[in-house]
């Protein structure tokens, strides 16, 4: 069941997915947003707003997630559930707080 929401309403969608994509023309067609359309759209918006896309990928918004959401004491597993991971060490995986010492300057003595 498709829940309705504000932007939902505003852009008249009341079946279907409600992330589409939009073709050349700038048309919004039925069917759902690919992953690569998604991916594409966002490295564009990366650019627009001055960073280097290459340094991203949608794996960057799920690792921002589950990082944020630990970060803020958020239950291991309901975020796992979230992610849809299956494995606790993928989680481990995806969370950069674990990485914030890399290449740190004080690396040899910490």
């Amino acid at each position: 069941m498709q829940r309705s929401t504000p932007g939902s309403r505003a852009a008249g969608i009341t079946t279907g997915p409600i992330f589409r994509h939009v073709d050349k023309s700038g048309q919004v067609q039925l069917g759902r947003l690919s992953a690569w359309g998604f991916v594409k759209m966002l490295k564009e918006r990366l650019a627009a707003a001055g960073f280097d896309p290459e340094e991203f990928s949608g794996h960057s918004l799920r690792a921002g997630f589950v990082t944020s959401a630990l970060k803020s004491g958020a239950d291991v597993f309901k975020a796992a559930d979230q992610g849809r991971w299956k494995r606790l060490e993928t989680v481990r995986g995806y969370d950069r707080r674990a990485k914030l010492f890399d290449k740190h300057a004080g690396g040899d003595f910490l």
